[in-house]
């Protein structure tokens, strides 16, 4: 009896080894036919692209192919994706150096760094912990709810700050802290859409707002430079925000509540009944904090990128003596794959704009289309497919760099407002295909530790809705309000 009990004791360890074995050569037989599909799909667009396009556009447009699928698969990490993309691009002369590596210069890079500093800091300095303690006493009566406040302070937060990654950057370490608090562990799926909510409502709402994301403003900026149209920040706010911001907002809570279902533990961890007086550092920080958000809010008066008012705050935290990060924090508590990720994606989007692949593609397929001038909803769905489209070859920002100058001559072919012509990029570039068309849901899933599986999960069924269901409503709006 004995014999056998060992023996069948000693067999369980065996078991395991195969088991893994055989598990891991799968999952390299995955990982080796993922590859194969995403350089046989580069192949193809290649194809497609030297035959239809042009030959020089090909390199380009296999090299996108290759970069976003590495990106979207997870296959190796992130930044290795980076740094092959930059080599390959060098090597190959598809754009200047300059353009290559643009996204190092770029203050997307710069508010993202300056980002993960005052992170880093608020971490440091238990500030997180004390926000997320004022958080908490709201009634938390169910996860929904729970939930659903935090997407209105995240689209409310919008409304005043207006940088996405700023947002994102000071917003998540006090989540991450409020989910703590509440009872949610690290791999929850209750922490997970937390920060999910808070990621997606500061930021997919905000593209309803006039100057809280970037494309807003470079749609307005070149409208007005190009055709002399000035966008008022209460018409763009009345077309918008109903359906694509508000409504928006109801299906991110519902679709976190689907694909993250949990509930609030029944046994709470409540925040101290009395907590102490602000410390030094928690004072200091507050007064950086509060300053940094002053200058973002009026940087329309002192005309300073709020990248370079973030960089001044991120000098302050990493004063020594200040004592508001850790000693060493540039070289232990900073992500730098997560930098050279962001600057990678920039890269990207910076040749393939270059290249003009994106409006090489948009000319082809609008030759191809039949525009009516009787069909005003056909003609307006077909230009939202198409800035869609070249959201997705591109990024956001390369939707009003490609769709403006060519605005004019598609109001003509549809026989549409030419603001009507505009205003369809909104529609199109505050509908994420995949989380790497943006930069800040980049700097989300490093800086907040969010996987990278979920947040695509998450992108790829609100886009969908989004197109299937709150554009057509969103058309509807217009109809009401005379646009067509």
């Amino acid at each position: 009896m004995t014999d056998q009990s060992h023996s069948a004791s000693s067999s369980k360890p065996q078991l395991l080894r195969k088991g893994r074995v055989w598990f891991q050569a799968l999952w390299n037989l995955r990982s080796l036919w993922t590859l194969f599909l995403i350089f046989g799909c580069a192949a193809l667009v290649a194809l497609a692209t030297s035959i239809y396009l042009s030959p020089d556009l090909a390199i380009v447009a296999a090299l996108s192919v290759t970069s976003i699928g590495l990106w979207a698969t997870g296959l190796v990490p992130e930044y290795w994706t980076a740094l092959a993309f930059f080599l390959v691009a060098i090597v190959l002369g598809v754009a200047a150096p300059e353009t290559i590596f643009s996204g190092f210069h770029s203050s997307t890079f710069w508010l993202l760094f300056s980002g993960l500093v005052l992170g880093a800091a608020i971490k440091h300095t238990t500030l997180d912990k004390r926000a997320a303690g004022i958080l908490a006493l709201l009634p938390l009566r169910s996860y929904g709810g729970l939930l659903s406040g935090i997407v209105a302070f995240s689209v409310a937060l919008a409304f005043v700050m207006p940088s996405s990654i700023g947002r994102i950057m000071i917003l998540l370490p006090v989540i991450s802290a409020l989910a703590e608090r509440v009872g949610f562990g690290a791999a929850s799926n209750g922490r997970t859409g937390m920060l999910a909510v808070a990621t997606f409502g500061t930021f997919a709402p905000a593209f309803t707002i006039l100057p809280a994301n970037a494309p807003n403003m470079i749609l307005v900026g070149m409208a007005e430079t190009i055709y002399g149209v000035q966008i008022s920040y209460f018409d763009y706010l009345l077309l918008h925000f109903p359906v694509l911001g508000v409504l928006k907002s109801v299906v991110l809570v519902g679709l976190a509540m689907v694909m993250f279902p949990d509930r609030i533990p029944t046994r709470i961890v409540q925040p101290p009944q009395a907590t102490g007086p602000f410390s030094r550092q928690e004072q200091l920080l507050s007064l950086v904090l509060g300053l940094c958000l002053l200058l973002w809010l009026t940087d329309q008066v002192h005309m300073v990128s709020p990248a370079w008012v973030g960089m001044a705050a991120a000098l302050i935290c990493l004063l020594p003596g200040a004592d508001l990060t850790r000693k060493g924090c540039i070289n232990t508590d900073l992500s730098y794959g997560a930098l050279l990720f962001v600057a990678g994606i920039m890269g990207l989007g910076a040749v393939i704009s270059s290249a003009g692949l994106g409006e090489a593609v948009v000319n082809a397929i609008t030759g191809t289309v039949a525009f009516g001038t009787e069909w005003p909803i056909w003609n307006t769905s077909i230009l939202i497919g198409l800035s869609t489209l070249v959201a997705m070859i591109t990024n956001l920002p390369g939707v009003p760099a490609v769709m403006t100058p060519l605005a004019g001559e598609l109001s003509e072919a549809t026989s549409l407002p030419l603001e009507t012509v505009l205003m369809t990029q909104v529609v199109a570039f505050s509908n994420v295909f995949l989380p790497f068309q943006a930069p800040p849901l980049v700097a989300a899933i490093q800086a907040g530790n969010l996987p990278a599986r979920a947040v695509i999960r998450l992108c790829l069924s609100l886009f969908l809705i989004s197109l299937l269901l709150l554009a057509p409503l969103d058309l509807l709006w217009w109809h009401l309000l005379g646009m067509f």
